[in-house]
Order: C-alpha cells, then sequence, then structure tokens
C-alpha cells in the first residue's frame, strides 16, 4: 500500500489492508465501527464504539484502537474460514479388513450446479475411489462403511 493510501482521520482509518470506519449505529443513538478488508465488500467485523468527552461525537479513531480492531477482525475471519472448511470437507476413518480406510466428503457450493466428491484412500495414502455425489450426501461411519463394502460403487 503506497503512503497516499493511508488514512488516519477520527473516523476513517486504513492501512495494513484494512479499512475502519466509525458510523452512526443504526440500533441505537451511539456509534458503531466496522472494518472492511480490502477488495471485500462486507464488513469482516461491526460493533460499538466509544462515545467521546462530549457524550455525542465518538471517540476519534487512533493507532492502539486500529490495531485491536485488526486483530480482533482477523480472528473473526479465521474462525469463518475454519466453520466454512468444516462444513464442506468431512473426514472419517473406517476400519476394514484390508486396514484403516480414510473416507473424505468435500463439498463443491456451486451456485447453478453443486455437488459433492467422495473418496477413499488406504493407510498408505493411495487412491481407492472417487465418485461424485450430492451435495446432500450425509458422510457417516455407517454410509462409509456401506460404501466400502459395496465395492465403492456409486452411492444411491
Amino acid at each position: 500500500m503506497e503512503a497516499s493510501d493511508v488514512i488516519n482521520e477520527p473516523r476513517l482509518w486504513r492501512n495494513n489492508g484494512w479499512t475502519a470506519r466509525v458510523i452512526k449505529n443504526e440500533e441505537d443513538e451511539g456509534w458503531a465501527v466496522e472494518m472492511i478488508k480490502d477488495g471485500e465488500a462486507e464488513p469482516a467485523l461491526v460493533g460499538p464504539w466509544t462515545m467521546g468527552r462530549d457524550k455525542k461525537n465518538p471517540k476519534p479513531l487512533d493507532v492502539f484502537a486500529f490495531q485491536t480492531l485488526i486483530k480482533t477482525a482477523s480472528e473473526v475471519l479465521r474462525r469463518h474460514e475454519h466453520q466454512l472448511h468444516a462444513m464442506l470437507h468431512r473426514t472419517l476413518t473406517v476400519d476394514h479388513e484390508d486396514g484403516p480406510v480414510l473416507v473424505s466428503l468435500d463439498i463443491v457450493p456451486d451456485e447453478d450446479d453443486p455437488y459433492a466428491t467422495l473418496s477413499a484412500e488406504d493407510a498408505a495414502g493411495e487412491s481407492l475411489a472417487r465418485v461424485r455425489v450430492g451435495p446432500n450426501f450425509k458422510l457417516s461411519p455407517a454410509s462409509a462403511r456401506a460404501w466400502i463394502n459395496d465395492e465403492f460403487r456409486q452411492p444411491d
């Protein structure tokens, strides 16, 4: 980011890939701050902001508050990414007579054609099977075991 892109105003700070904007809180008579990561349309974080000494205007942003807001907003994004990953990628291990089998379900949330890929690997990481299934396929120990026992045929 160039120095000309850096903004340090009482209600607007831009630096390090983030913009903090103090805004009127629509929920009450106070103020809020929103943190927007560069390139994103929606704020990563919106939270209450402290009133200034006059009890009418917001407290001005400063370097310490801005750094804390960046840290908090980054953590919110990290948690969201972990949650999304957990929803879209599931794995479990099933004991089988030939050894443990790692079964994975990877959902592709395409707007027009969502689907999922069901795959299996042996203990050495060698691919045993890979099939396309519906995005609503429920991966469980029972469904994984049934798929393995059915010789990795396309599940119903």
